[in-house]
């Protein structure tokens, strides 16, 4: 199921209200590429973790800055969180089997997509994280 074309915006006043925002996104995501955007610290990690949270994973949940990709399969449900942060060249996503990685799961979220543009595919979600204050505003746009 996907979010019907429209965009909202959601404050986030601490982490956990960060937390709270991924895990209530299952209720309405649960297929497709989910695009994350926004600065260093921004959130888009946490909002992973808590996405994951809400359906029972409870393992370490860490950026993949430096492998690119980690995996998460829960209950049969195949997630792939991609960082593009230290991607230099989009064609790099070529050379990890991106293509594969995106075959094998419903659901994909992918931090930095700016750095594989060309290579990436359409989101079906953007959310844009800003920092505000001690907090973050979430800005989401769907098809």
């Amino acid at each position: 199921m996907g979010i019907e074309r429209s965009s909202r915006r959601v404050e986030l006043r601490d982490e956990a209200a960060t937390i709270a925002f991924g895990a209530d996104l299952t209720k309405r995501f649960d297929r497709g590429v989910v695009y994350l955007r926004g600065d260093l610290g921004a959130g888009k990690t946490t909002l992973v973790r808590g996405y994951l949270r809400a359906l029972g994973y409870e393992g370490s949940v860490k950026s993949p800055t430096y492998t690119l990709v980690e995996p998460y399969e829960i209950d049969g449900f195949a997630i792939a969180h991609l960082d593009l942060y230290r991607v230099t060249d989009p064609l790099e996503l070529e050379y990890i089997g991106l293509e594969d990685v995106l075959r094998d799961v419903s659901l994909t979220f992918i931090e930095w997509p700016e750095r594989g543009k060309g290579y990436l595919p359409a989101p079906d979600l953007i959310i844009d994280l800003e920092i505000h204050g001690s907090g973050r505003v979430a800005q989401l746009a769907g098809n």
